[in-house]
């Protein structure tokens, strides 16, 4: 029979004492500023987006947030970050950790740059504007698109202090290429991006089913689902008018646009023109194989992304990161690699660098951040994703990026990761 033990003293009833109450009871002070209370209590990029997804009607956010048809390349891309293992060693000092690297010969605070994306005022007024000074601030690199919705000469006024790159979608109007391209130099960028994966548009389904088009067309479908956001609605309808700013105000569906812009007609003998027309730094982006990827540099490229473009063209592509290490051992260590689609952790940044990327770019986090809350919502998202990689690389035992190599990672490829998909 157990023997009787006397009741501790920390576990006698007793009336709590006012201060012991005083301590419990701390409410959250009031604040009128509900968008950052917002963004404070957002702990990852998957808690911004339920945010954007609450705050932005449906035709935007479905433009940002979906694929080309089944979405395949895009779950794949994921699924290839959530299925890596990391490797950490133990006992080393990681007091803290240094995420500060180069990309092509600028110090970023880490390896990260937004990503080019198109119709972004659209998402959330303001824009292009918040992504390149949210960038700027944070000291990395902020991409503009073609089909952006501020200006070159914009964007560069508002910003002159950050590390501005031009995204080039190659016309079937090459002297209209030409004169963008020229804008671009004399606005002050020194980076061009060339995309290569869009010969012709992908079928984004989501698109399709809301008739996604710039300016929006206002029907009652439309008009209902924007009504519950005010805060969209009153920004859609108090600025400028939403176009493509490098596009002489282009206008229609994204259908007839991409027709009208993309030239299913470029070749590798069009990196040669671009080369001997712009002469700062160019990057090739939507390279999927270790062919392409070599023979871009041989015609001129000072350096490559492999993406599949967010899996927004052709679906069931090569998943980015599986193909990253075969790429950097064939062109070896001097070119510069970036890698997108499906980055969503400061977690997945390191991964991507540890088996050889320099850095990376993201696109649907940075649009996420941004419908959640403007350029604070952007903000919000850059510190999340730095603090997760700072994390990551301290519990892995690294404490600079240069530190982080294959071995820190055991990456599963498609096929061990084929049950998904069957």
């Amino acid at each position: 029979m157990a023997s009787q033990r006397p009741t501790p003293s920390a576990l006698r009833r007793r009336f709590p004492p006012v201060k012991d109450l005083r301590e419990l009871m701390k409410f959250e002070k009031p604040t009128i500023d509900i968008t950052g209370r917002r963004l404070a209590k957002a702990t990852n990029v998957w808690e911004l987006r339920k945010i954007a997804k609450r705050r932005t009607p449906t035709a935007p956010f479905d433009y940002v947030d979906g694929a080309a048809e089944n979405e395949i390349s895009l779950n794949r891309a994921r699924m290839a970050y959530r299925d890596l293992e990391f490797n950490p060693g133990v006992l080393r000092d990681v007091s803290d950790a240094d995420l500060s690297t180069e990309i092509f010969g600028d110090r970023v605070s880490m390896p990260l740059a937004i990503a080019p994306t198109g119709f972004t005022r659209m998402m959330q007024t303001e824009g292009e504007y918040a992504g390149s000074a949210a960038a700027a601030d944070k000291g990395i690199p902020f991409c503009l698109s073609t089909m952006g919705t501020a200006s070159l000469e914009d964007v560069a006024a508002h910003t002159p202090d950050g590390n501005n790159w031009f995204q080039l979608y190659l016309w079937k109007d090459r002297e209209a290429s030409k004169e963008l391209v020229q804008r671009a130099w004399d606005a002050g960028y020194r980076k061009l991006i060339v995309t290569v994966d869009t010969a012709i548009a992908g079928a984004r389904l989501r698109d399709i089913r809301n008739g996604f088009s710039i300016p929006p067309q206002l029907t009652w479908k439309t008009v209902l689902d924007a009504s519950y956001r005010p805060a969209w609605w009153f920004n859609f309808l108090t600025t400028e008018q939403l176009s493509f700013a490098s596009l002489s105000r282009s206008s229609g569906t994204v259908a007839e646009l991409v027709d009208r812009m993309f030239d299913p007609a470029l070749t590798f003998d069009d990196i040669d023109w671009i080369r001997e027309l712009w002469p700062g730094t160019l990057i090739c982006k939507g390279l999927q194989t270790v062919e392409d990827s070599q023979r871009v540099l041989d015609h001129g490229a000072d350096g490559i992304i492999l993406s599949n473009h967010g899996g927004r063209q052709l679906d069931r592509a090569p998943v980015p990161l599986h193909l990253l290490p075969k790429v950097r051992q064939a062109v070896g260590e001097e070119v510069t690699i970036g890698l997108d689609t499906g980055i969503m952790d400061g977690a997945d940044i390191a991964a991507a660098v540890a088996l050889g990327a320099d850095y990376t770019l993201v696109g649907r986090a940075y649009v996420y951040g941004l419908m959640a809350g403007g350029q604070r919502g952007v903000a919000r998202m850059l510190d999340i994703m730095e603090d997760q990689m700072r994390r990551t690389m301290r519990l892995c035992g690294v404490t600079k990026v240069s530190e982080l190599t294959p071995d820190h990672v055991t990456l599963k490829t498609s096929e061990a990761a084929s049950g998904y998909w069957i």
